[in-house]
Parts: structure tokens; C-alpha cells; sequence
């Protein structure tokens, strides 16, 4: 059915320049609709037909009202016809619906059509579908905006958004909270289990902190392993730290990446608006040097910034430059802390604590140390060199007539991840000619659980070698026990933090009793650090401790101090 006929035309002047029209129409790709004044539809060209679905015969004397979306509300509608009506013609993006119901959006043109003295013959839509520029559009707008990876907004949204709160902030004298995150170890991931299993651990790990958050506050992925929290207007400092301490505890739950049970911690450095600062600038350069100390100091914890923190950051510049020259200068030596049955009082082994001391810093602890070394790519070479000299030391010890006790070497995250380290402990043992079981090497709880299936195969191969294992500061990190039985693990040393309030805290007393039983239940031997005086000494003694060190049996010495205290050693002095 034609929609008119040709008598129709040369009859109607206005009918026959449509028709004239519409031949020219059909080679255009933008769709064409003509409704007569009644609304009706009396012809479609043929872009038309392939945008909606529709046909010629579908459509004619057909109510636009065929192809709304359901979107737009009546008044939407009125409002276009009241455009229309009094302007002439209406322009604007409109949902409207295929045949086949897929949605789509188009940008159309409606115009009134009236002959010379006025009257309304009809009208003409003439629209594009803008769909996928549309999407385009999103998805240019959401790259700008939004980190690709994880969803959460970029470092260009988060300087913006950051910018606009702190305007609200000074306007209304509201106060505001910065978190700065950087998970901690996040390369040993992504060396490990791959590029691929790290961008699955980022997009977890957004997730949760997104569940931690309010509607009003912000978080953003600045890059890399590093994230950003605003905490808008807050009422007090606390309300930071318990978000701070609530991350903490969710991040060090563990992930499941390709089938491997993999955990990671955050450090998070805090600063306050109006407190230490009035621009988004000031406020992130001070939570990152806050991070940056809460990574010192152990990681897997927050620190708030203060003025003291500045000090604290030109120090450990200082030092890290010229630790590489202590390095190469062999200006690092060892000291040996000794190692005490609890029942016989006799020495059975040693720590090797590596020090150095510096003209203008003074002594380095082994701790402070260790941090250093890994922030200057330093840790393995250092490692390496302190598990050789305690193997080399250990012999010399052995040859003296000391044949039975042990070395114990603690073991950086960083080095134990390397994939030479089992090769590197191996070369030691043998280059020094000395049985394997004469090393120990203590590893906390965060060098093993970050990748816990890697870990265990890696635990295995020391095994073989013949090397003893001890899990260090155990009490104070991952609420997961389910690694004592699947690692070959020898013995457990608690938490110094345990010990040191140990007879002033009776929920101390009994965490220490609580591992105590559950290393005997497991077979393990139970040691201690930080044993201070002869109250704490018996005290763990009574509850079954095995094996105890600390600075009331012998501060850390030099190698012949410790060979003369071997010879001069009584064990019914400490009992």
C-alpha cells in the first residue's frame, strides 16, 4: 500500500514537494518521519526502517507514541509539543524503542509544517541514533575520571573532588580526614603469581574499601598499589583512625586469586584538614610522609602526620644514602644474641642481629636497619651476606667445642621471595661445610601468608635441605591458624609485645599460656624475645615456655664476647 497516490500529488502542491523530497531523503542516513496534523505518520524513509525495525506498512497512519521508551514521563511530552507549538520546532536527545524493544537514543528534530496562511499541515522529524556515541562519550568520560582497572574514581576526579570538599570544608568550618593506603609487599605478588593475579588482588581490595565507606566520602586509586580516602566532614580525629583500623583488619583477611589463598596488609598515613593544611596538595604530600612512616615502623598499621614526622623523614633519607656506602665500605657486622633452654638453662642456640653504626646517626637497630635495606634495594645482597657470615661464625663456634647449638638468621620478606633464596641459604650451608640443621630462620607470619600456596612450597624445599623453621612474633599478625598444620614448621616464637607487658596485663599472661598449649598440642617448640627480668623469666618458665632470650640473660655481643661467655657459662646462675 502506497502510502499516497499519484492524483493525490498534482492535485497537492504541498503533498507533491514531500514526495519530491523524500526521493532525496531516502539516499540520507538520517531517519525521516512526516505526521500529518493529526499526528499521524504518513511516510519513512528508509534510515528510518533500519534504525526502528520498522516498516513502511508497520508505521503508516501510526501514533509516534509507537517508538516511546517508557522513559520519559507525560510531562516531557507536553513540554516538547509545547515547544513545538509555540516556537515552531523542538531539538533534543530522547529515548526511543526498536521493534525488537532494544532501547536506543537518538538526537531529533522535530518541525512544524504550515501553509501560506498559517495552518498546520503537519510535522517533520528528522533524528540520528547517537547510541553508540553516546557510549563512546561514557566511556571517554568515565577513562577521564575513573581508574579503568578497579572503578573507583582517578587521581584527576580525586584532585577535583578533593579541591570542592575543601571549599564545603572552609565554607561551613567542617573538618575532613585524608587516608593515604600503599598495600604493603605488593610486588612480591605481582613477581610471583603475575601481573594479571595483582590486578585481581587491586580490584578486591577496592571492593572492600569501598563496603568501609560512607555515600559522602571519597576513595580514588592515585596509581599502582596506592589509594586515597576523604573523609568528609568529620566530628573528630577518631572517626578517621577507626576507618584507618577497620581497613587494616579487613585488608589482612585473605584473598583468593587463580586459586591461591593470597593475603595482603596496607600501610596508611592520616592527615587532617584544617590542622596540617589547606589545600589538597599540602594535605596529600603529609599523608604520604605519614604512610611512609607507618611503613618503617613495621607496616600494617596508620600513623597519624605531625611535625615530628618531618624530622623523622630527613633522618631516613640520610641514612638510606649513606647506608650504600656502609655497604660497601663493610661497615655492617653482626652480634649474636644467646638462646636458653628454659628447663636445663643451657645456651642452645643464637641470633644473629646485623648492626651498623653510623658517625652521625649513631647505632642503627637491626629493625630500622632492615626497613632501610629494603627501601634502598639493599636487602638481599645484605641477607645474603648475614646468612654466609652466621654460617661461616656458627663453624668457628662448632670447632671451639660448642658443637650443639643453633644460628638463628631472620629473614626479610623481600629475600625470602626471591626465587635464588632456597639456592642462596643452600650455598651458604655448603660453603661453609656445616650441618644444615645448625641454621634456623625465623620468618613472621607476614613473610609466609601473603602467598601462602608459593610460601609452602618454598618451607618444603628448606625442609629437604635440612634447616630449621620458626614462626616469629606469632600472636600479633594473621587471625588465620590454618597455617601451623600445613607448614613444616618447627617451632613458634611469641609476640614481644606480649612479653614486654607480661605481669601487668593478666590477658597478656593468658595469651602467652593460650600459645604455650597450642605449640605443645601442635608438637612445636615455644620461644620467647624480650625476656627483660627474672619475674617475666619465671613466669614464662611456669607456663612451659621452651626456649627464652632477651637482655636479662645476655645482651646482644660481639662474636668473641660470645665465645668467652660459652666457656664461662653456668646454667644454675639463671635457674
Amino acid at each position: 500500500m502506497e502510502f499516497i497516490n499519484a492524483q493525490q500529488l498534482f492535485n497537492d502542491p504541498i503533498l507533491y514537494e514531500l514526495n519530491i523530497s523524500a526521493m532525496i531523503l531516502e539516499q540520507i542516513s538520517e531517519g525521516v518521519m512526516v505526521v500529518n496534523e493529526k499526528r499521524q505518520i504518513i511516510y519513512i524513509n528508509s534510515a528510518f526502517e533500519i534504525v526502528t525495525g520498522y516498516n513502511r506498512k508497520e508505521v503508516y497512519l501510526q501514533n509516534p507514541r509507537i517508538l516511546q521508551s517508557g522513559l520519559h514521563d507525560k510531562h516531557f511530552y507536553h513540554k516538547l509539543w509545547e515547544t513545538i507549538s509555540l516556537e515552531g520546532s523542538w531539538s533534543g536527545e530522547i529515548w526511543n524503542k526498536r521493534k525488537n524493544g532494544e532501547l536506543f537514543l537518538e538526537w531529533l528534530t522535530i518541525t512544524k509544517v504550515k501553509d501560506s496562511e498559517g495552518v498546520v499541515l503537519g510535522y517533520i522529524g528528522v533524528f540520528s541514533d547517537i547510541t553508540d556515541r553516546k557510549k563512546a562519550e561514557d566511556e571517554l568520560r568515565k577513562l577521564a575520571h575513573f581508574d579503568a582497572l578497579t572503578g573507583v574514581p582517578n587521581r584527576h576526579s580525586f584532585s577535583e573532588r578533593f579541591s570542592n570538599l575543601l571549599d564545603v570544608s572552609q565554607q561551613f568550618n567542617q573538618k575532613l580526614a585524608l587516608l593515604f593506603l600503599d598495600l604493603d609487599r605488593f610486588k612480591q605478588i605481582n613477581d610471583s603469581l603475575g601481573h594479571e593475579a595483582g590486578d585481581k588482588l587491586l580490584i578486591e581490595v577496592a571492593g572492600r574499601l569501598q563496603e568501609l565507606i560512607k555515600n559522602k566520602d571519597v576513595i580514588a586509586r592515585l596509581g599502582g598499589d596506592e589509594f586515597v580516602i576523604i573523609l568528609s566532614n568529620i566530628k573528630h580525629q577518631r572517626e578517621a583512625v577507626h576507618i584507618a583500623k577497620r581497613i587494616i583488619e579487613s585488608l589482612t583477611k585473605s584473598f583468593h586469586i587463580d586459586g591461591h589463598e593470597v593475603y595482603i596488609t596496607t600501610s596508611i598515613g592520616i592527615s587532617f584538614y584544617p590542622n596540617d593544611g589547606n589545600s589538597s596538595e599540602i594535605l596529600l604530600k603529609k599523608a604520604d610522609k605519614a604512610m611512609y612512616m607507618s611503613k618503617l615502623n613495621g607496616r600494617n598499621q596508620y600513623e597519624i602526620y605531625h611535625e615530628g614526622i618531618l624530622h623523622s623523614d630527613k633522618r631516613q633519607l640520610g641514612m638510606a644514602a649513606q647506608l650504600r656506602n656502609a655497604w660497601n665500605n663493610s661497615e655492617l657486622y653482626i652480634l649474636y644474641q644467646p638462646i636458653i633452654n628454659a628447663n636445663s638453662g643451657k645456651i642452645e642456640g643464637i641470633e644473629a642481629h646485623c648492626h651498623w653504626k653510623n658517625n652521625e646517626f649513631g647505632e642503627i637497630a637491626p629493625d630500622e636497619l632492615g626497613t632501610l635495606a629494603e627501601e634502598t634495594g639493599l636487602i638481599v645482597p645484605i641477607s645474603n651476606w648475614i646468612i654466609s657470615q652466621a654460617s661461616e661464625d656458627i663453624k668457628m663456634i662448632h670447632l671451639a667445642g660448642f658443637s650443639g647449638i643453633r644460628t638463628t638468621v631472620n629473614i626479610s620478606p623481600l629475600h625470602f621471595h626471591q626465587e635464588s633464596f632456597v639456592k642462596d641459604v643452600k650455598y651458604a650451608i655448603e660453603n661453609s661445610n656445616i650441618p644444615a640443621r645448625s641454621i634456623e630462620l625465623d620468618l613472621t607470619e607476614g613473610v609466609i601468608m601473603p602467598q601462602a600456596t608459593f610460601s609452602k612450597s618454598k618451607l618444603m624445599d628448606l625442609k629437604r635441605l635440612g634447616v630449621k623453621l620458626t614462626i616469629d612474633g606469632f600472636g600479633a599478625g594473621y587471625s588465620s591458624l590454618s597455617y601451623l598444620n600445613r607448614f613444616p614448621i618447627d617451632k613458634l616464637k611469641i609476640d614481644k609485645s606480649f612479653i614486654m607487658n607480661l605481669g601487668k596485663y593478666e590477658d597478656d599472661a593468658s595469651i602467652v599460656e593460650a600459645i604455650i598449649h597450642l605449640g605443645k598440642h601442635l608438637h612445636l617448640l615455644v620461644g620467647v624475645d624480650g625476656v627483660m627480668n627474672e619475674k617475666q623469666f619465671k613466669l614464662l618458665k611456669n607456663l612451659g615456655c621452651d626456649l627464652m632470650q632477651g637482655h636479662y640473660i645476655s645482651p646482644p655481643l660481639h662474636l668473641q664476647e660470645l665465645m668467652d661467655l660459652l666457656k664461662e657459662w653456668d646454667p644454675s646462675q639463671i635457674l
